[in-house]
């Protein structure tokens, strides 16, 4: 990935400051307030601002919803975003809670996910390196920003990642539309890996066998599940919600 685009994406690339950025490329198309906050922004960093017409930024995209606004990277960053496995788990304070995508083919899916995952303060996610989606212009797009906060792991295989997070006496609980437990009737406020399966066959039978328990969002229409990216946000709060009531008491 040599390049972001939209605004609140470059915004938060340049707020955070973890990757190198040659220059901004941007159009009058961009909206007036959002593009004055991001120029502010670009030059405290010492980043380079070059303007362009539409059709310019729409090659650089290959005709995305740029916004008028590209950043262009110094260099390819696409391992940049990801962490280690092992820096992450030491690094967390207080009750983990973290996330194992299974399989999310779907960047928009992961872009999405990423999101929900930045705003309930989740300490990491962990996805596998083959046959699912990786951190890309889609998924940087997508998460509005969120890549740049969310500290992100690949790692070859889930499996033994599962049984580390169990020596370190974190529960593993899946999220599935077949889990037997309401996931608000479950306690959510232990140490925490939640694990969301694939769009199409969901969790793998063999993470599925690796987990304490499975739970589930109770269906009331016609349709039998959710995308899983809203699922994922569903039970992240919930997780929240259950953690807050319990601080109060």
């Amino acid at each position: 990935m040599n390049q972001i685009y939209g605004l609140s994406p470059v915004l938060e690339a340049l707020r955070a400051r973890r990757r190198s950025i040659q220059k901004l490329v941007i159009t009058s198309g961009a909206g007036a307030t959002r593009l004055n906050e991001l120029m502010e922004e670009a030059r405290r960093a010492g980043v380079r601002i070059e303007k362009s017409d539409r059709r310019t930024l729409d090659e650089l995209t290959r005709g995305a919803n740029h916004q008028g606004v590209v950043a262009v990277l110094i260099r390819d960053s696409h391992k940049g975003h990801y962490a280690d496995p092992d820096e992450i788990l030491d690094a967390i304070e207080g009750p983990p809670l973290l996330v194992l995508l299974d399989g999310i083919e779907d960047p928009h899916n992961l872009g999405a996910i990423l999101r929900a995952c930045e705003c309930a303060g989740v300490d990491g996610v962990f996805i596998p390196e083959h046959r699912a989606a990786g951190v890309n212009e889609t998924v940087a797009k997508t998460s509005a920003g969120a890549i740049e906060y969310v500290k992100i792991a690949r790692v070859t295989n889930l499996v033994p990642l599962i049984d580390s997070l169990k020596e370190r006496g974190i529960w593993v609980i899946g999220v599935e539309g077949k889990g037997s437990i309401d996931y608000t009737n479950f306690d959510l406020k232990t140490p925490l890996a939640l694990v969301f399966g694939s769009e199409g066959k969901g969790i793998r039978r063999l993470i599925l066998e690796r987990c304490d328990a499975v739970i589930s969002i109770p269906m009331r229409g016609h349709l039998n599940s959710l995308n899983v990216s809203v699922a994922a946000g569903i039970v992240l709060f919930e997780v929240l919600r259950q953690r807050k009531v319990k601080s109060r008491k």
